[in-house]
């Protein structure tokens, strides 16, 4: 099933997620809705608040960004209770956008590399490290769980020319090819 997305202005996207109990029924269900969300969304990630749970889930996947040989290097997962217990390297800036704030790009610094530590949907816990691309989708995707937009990383300048696109959109006044919500 295919799921609305929250658009910039909606509350949820601001509040640091709940820890999430996967023994609740139909936590399997929605992951895989929020698969098929992103994908239909034409997203590399997609956190749960930003489909209107404030549960600390996201997923990743830099396979589908990646040149056929290059697959091996990227990654396809469900993070779930993530917490980042590292970032160190080189801070870099690349350009961002986000499914919850349509036509809104700009350049952002994040880590080269991060450490985090996350459960899969069988209870299993993992401590992970990752780098460049995988990195940077993680750290944007773990901000949405920790009630964060990219747009709070934008330099002054670019953050006040945005400004009346932000507005619109939470006024509803953006169109995409997928369904949002609006407040």
């Amino acid at each position: 099933m295919i799921l609305p997305i929250y658009a910039y202005g909606q509350p949820v996207l601001k509040r640091k997620a709940a820890p999430v109990d996967l023994s609740a029924p139909g936590i399997e269900d929605f992951i895989s809705h929020m698969w098929e969300t992103m994908y239909h969304a034409a997203g590399v990630g997609l956190a749960a608040p930003q489909v209107g749970k404030s549960m600390r889930i996201f997923l990743v996947d830099t396979e589908q960004t990646m040149k056929e040989d290059d697959k091996k290097h990227g990654i396809k997962k469900a993070f779930i209770n993530a917490e980042i217990i590292e970032e160190w390297g080189e801070l870099w800036s690349y350009e961002e956008g986000c499914l919850s704030i349509p036509h809104i790009r700009g350049d952002v610094e994040r880590w080269s590399h991060i450490a985090i530590r996350y459960t899969d949907l069988d209870g299993n816990e993992y401590e992970e490290d990752y780098e460049g691309i995988n990195a940077r989708v993680i750290q944007h995707e773990y901000d949405h769980i920790e009630g964060k937009l990219f747009t709070e990383y934008l330099k002054p300048l670019k953050r006040q020319l945005v400004k009346r696109k932000l507005d619109q959109i939470k006024k509803g006044k953006v169109e995409a090819d997928y369904r949002l919500r609006y407040v």
